[in-house]
């Protein structure tokens, strides 16, 4: 009976699996399918005549693919460091600090987490332009800090109370400044948090749409989620073309979750029990 449980638990699991994996698997078949045989007769079919790498090529030849690609991992990069340097000093605060309207300041976050995108794009697009902020990283950067920060802030403070105060008195006692033990003891013990909620950001940077739409609408400054949607033509979408870049895209991003996967579940973890 309990063999058959765990065989059954199994099954579940490789269904639950297939059914994610399918979409991604469906896309990469596309992406080498040559444009002929997306249509018709073989266009859900896993076999088709010939594979090509056509639709890659097309993708870098026909378009600015590669700026795209640019632009994406800068205002990502920008995105990470700005707002994990805020969120470290922010989450240290809020986790050891006792000051007025605390309570008031976290609801706050929480709020400004949960508006929807498309109730502040007038006002931040109004801003952009006024400042001459559009077309640039800057413009990009702001609006994605704006949102990065509260996750950030409220993720890192779990793992600042995991620290013991004892630590912190130890190194003043030594002759070590407040400065000090933030950046040379506490740093380093809340690394795996740091380094989870700096992925977590990027990705999300990574594969961020509307405001880049609105934004930045000059070609040379788009990111990759509105290069891809720029594709299509008058009369036709270029699904090989799409299929590919989207290859393309979300490759660097599962290389980097796998390479760092030790790190990323050290983080999520160490932060969700205490120590």
């Amino acid at each position: 009976m309990r063999q058959k449980a765990g065989l059954l638990f199994y099954i579940a699991i490789i269904v639950f699996i297939g059914i994610i994996i399918f979409p991604f698997l469906w896309v990469l078949l596309a992406s080498l399918k040559a444009p002929l045989y997306l249509y018709g007769e073989y266009a859900f079919s896993i076999k088709v005549p010939a594979y090509t790498l056509e639709n890659y090529i097309s993708v870098f030849t026909n378009h600015p693919f590669g700026r795209y690609l640019l632009n994406s991992f800068v205002v990502g990069v920008l995105t990470m460091f700005v707002s994990i340097s805020i969120a470290a000093f922010a989450s240290y605060a809020v986790a050891r600090l006792h000051f007025l309207g605390k309570t008031f300041f976290l609801g706050i976050l929480l709020a400004v987490s949960m508006l929807p995108q498309i109730a502040t794009l007038s006002p931040l697009f109004l801003f952009m332009q006024s400042t001459g902020l559009r077309n640039t990283y800057a413009g990009l950067v702001i609006p994605y800090t704006t949102y990065a920060l509260p996750i950030a802030i409220w993720y890192m403070t779990t793992f600042f109370k995991q620290i013991p105060t004892e630590l912190e008195e130890a190194a003043k006692v030594d002759g070590a400044s407040l400065l000090g033990i933030f950046s040379r003891v506490l740093l380093p013990l809340v690394s795996p948090g740091l380094f989870t909620t700096a992925i977590i950001v990027f990705v999300d940077a990574w594969h961020e749409f509307l405001f880049a739409l609105t934004i930045n609408t000059k070609q040379s400054m788009m990111t990759v989620p509105v290069g891809i949607a720029m594709f299509q033509g008058e009369f036709t979408f270029p699904w090989g073309e799409i299929s590919a870049a989207t290859v393309t895209v979300t490759v660097p991003v599962v290389l980097l979750v796998l390479l760092f996967q030790r790190r990323i579940i050290a983080g999520l973890t160490s932060g969700a029990v205490k120590q």
